[in-house]
This record gives C-alpha cells, structure tokens and sequence, in this order.
C-alpha cells in the first residue's frame, strides 16, 4: 500500500526537497590543470630545491668523522679469538679488547663519541610497546604494564616485578669506552647531557625519597649486571631512571641500522678545548654486549657536528635529485607544449551547465 501523508489519500512523493544542497548546486570550485599552472610549479619547485639540497650538502661534508667497526675485534692478550666469539661460547660475561687508530686530521668543535647498530630492529611493534610509561616515571607498581610481557617478572610466580620492565630497557646496550691519545693522555668523556632535553625533564623521574629503599621490592632486568641505582654511582643526578644511557636507548630507532649517542667529549679540559687533534688513539672496549645472534654489527664513531646536526647526506642529495627531476620534467612538458599544444581557452567557460554538442 503506497504511502500516504497525514493518513489522507494523497500519495507521498520520494522526491528529495528542492534545496541547494539535496540538487547539487552548491558553490565548487575544481582547478583545472593547464600548462600555465603546471609549468612553472615545476620550475619553482626545482630551482628552490636544488640550492637547499646543496646547501644541506655542504653542511653535512662539512662534518669531520670517524667511523670504526669493533665488531669482531681481538681480546686481549689473544692472537686469533674475538670478543664476540667469547661472548657467544658464554665463556665470559664480559671481554677486553683495544683498537689502536689514527686520526688524520683535527675535529675542530665539539665532538661527539656514538655506538651504532646495524640490523637491530627497534621499530619492530611488539618491541617499541614493550615498556611501562608509568613505571619510567617513577611511579612504582607491584603490577607492571602488560605490554612488558615477558619481561614484567623475575619469577614464574610473578612475586618480584621488574623495574624497568619490557624488552628495550631489557636489551640496554653496556658496552664502555676508554679513549687515550698517545700524545695528550685520557680524553675525557662527559654522560651527561647526551638525552634530549625534554626526555631528562619531563618523560624520565625517579621515585621520591632514596632510590635504592624505593626499588628493594623489586628486580633488575634479566640480562643486567648492574642494579639500577649502580648506572652511575658517581653522578646521583644522572642515576637510576634518569640515566642518560637509559633514556638515549628507550628512545627506539626508526631504521635498523641507527647510531646513538655515547659520550661527549669535554672540551674545558686544557688539552683538548679546541677539539679533538689529530694523532694516535688507543680504544679500550669492554665489550659485553652481543651482536652474533642476530648478525649485527657494532660502531664506534668518533664525530663533530654542523648547524643541522650530524652528518646526513641523504637529506642533501634527496632535494637535489627532487629539484632535478622537477627541473627535468618541466623542460620536457614545456617543449611538448610548444609542438603539440592545442587552444584551450574554451576550457575555462566549461561549467556544469553547459550543453553537450
């Protein structure tokens, strides 16, 4: 039976309401693409990228750098077993190792030590989740975060939580470095201030009162050898969550090969204000965390830095390549315009009303 209005025998009409929206003629506005428009975004586009990816460039060449890989470097005192075989024999929790280099040049600046990593998959999903928010910031819990799974409790019968829980804080990387210049002696090398500002002072807290009384109920991680109150006995300030080694490795990496920073040198000493000059270096390492299980590699670099950070060259040659091909590609639709072009002018009176013919 059709429908009806108001009960009466007048049928219903399905017709939609006569209204600008519902009849589809509310104001629009659609560019429409000619060679006027798309010519010279292309030119713009690649004179202004070209200049800065060079800029970027220079900046990044600018850079003085030394890289080192330790990775299957000697234990002392051996002829022909690396550290990293110790390691993987379980023979030794920990390996002795010195690398003697040459730098060739001054690193004038401030200078920077980093570890870097390769094939180690920080940005794999379960790996970045797996930690405790609440616990990082001094909020103590006999009942961990989920997300730490497997690594909430000490125990099976979970009577003994871990802080900090979760597998980053639990794969924190513990190799140390002593670096020595055969002509000036110790370089000495700051912890401090290697975390980025916001991470110290607002994501990272202890809990009040003494750190040790505030942990007594709870576990270091498995795979630690020190507690967490022992990361820096001789700083306080940069000790337990708020170790700066702590927060610069809970900050996971984006890519699996990725570099963190260590150490920096400190330049108030007498020998070493202006940088770090050129001559023979001894590294000592000890080397204690293992890389084999995964096929990784480990970096030592050695670093100054520019007005936009670290050495990156990719970002430099990524505009060039972009500005490049815009500049390419603009010269190429410019000539096909001119041979082929046809009179567009008709193309901007073209509305919705107009008829077809």
């Amino acid at each position: 039976m059709p429908d009806t209005v108001d009960g009466g025998d007048i049928p219903k009409s399905k017709r939609p309401s006569d209204s600008a929206f519902k009849q589809q003629r509310l104001p629009a506005w659609q560019p429409v693409l000619t060679a006027g428009t798309v010519l010279p975004a292309f030119f713009v586009i690649g004179i202004a990228f070209i200049p800065v990816g060079v800029a970027l460039l220079y900046f990044s060449n600018a850079i003085t750098e030394f890289v080192y890989d330790y990775t299957k470097c000697l234990q002392v005192g051996s002829q022909n077993l690396t550290c990293a075989e110790v390691l993987s024999a379980k023979e030794a929790e920990e390996c002795t190792c010195i690398v003697n280099f040459t730098l060739e040049k001054d690193f004038v600046g401030k200078v920077y030590m980093y570890y870097g990593l390769t094939n180690y998959y920080q940005n794999h999903r379960r790996y970045v989740k797996s930690r405790d928010d609440d616990q990082l910031l001094g909020r103590l819990s006999r009942t961990p975060s989920s997300d730490c799974a497997p690594f909430a409790y000490a125990d099976e019968n979970q009577l003994h939580p871990i802080a900090p829980c979760g597998a980053i804080a639990n794969s924190l990387f513990s190799d140390t470095f002593e670096l020595t210049s055969h002509e000036r002696g110790t370089v000495p090398l700051l912890r401090t201030e290697i975390a980025w500002p916001s991470d110290r002072k607002i994501k990272f807290r202890n809990p009040e009162g003494d750190l040790r009384e505030a942990l007594k109920d709870f576990s270091r991680p498995r795979d630690w050898r020190k507690e967490l109150w022992e990361l820096d006995l001789d700083n306080k300030d940069n000790n337990g969550f708020q170790n700066e080694d702590l927060i610069v490795w809970m900050r996971t990496a984006a890519l699996p090969s990725f570099r963190k920073l260590h150490r920096r040198i400190d330049h108030e000493h007498q020998k070493f204000e202006t940088g770090l000059p050129k001559g023979n270096y001894t590294l000592k390492i000890n080397y204690s965390y293992s890389v084999s299980e995964f096929d990784g590699t480990k970096k030592i670099i050695l670093s100054t830095t520019s007005l936009l950070g670290g050495k990156n060259p990719f970002l430099g040659f990524a505009y060039i390549i972009v500005g490049s091909v815009c500049l390419l590609l603009g010269v190429v639709l410019l000539v096909i315009h001119i041979k082929c072009s046809k009179n567009t002018s008709g193309i901007n009176s073209v509305s919705q009303r107009t008829p077809y013919t």
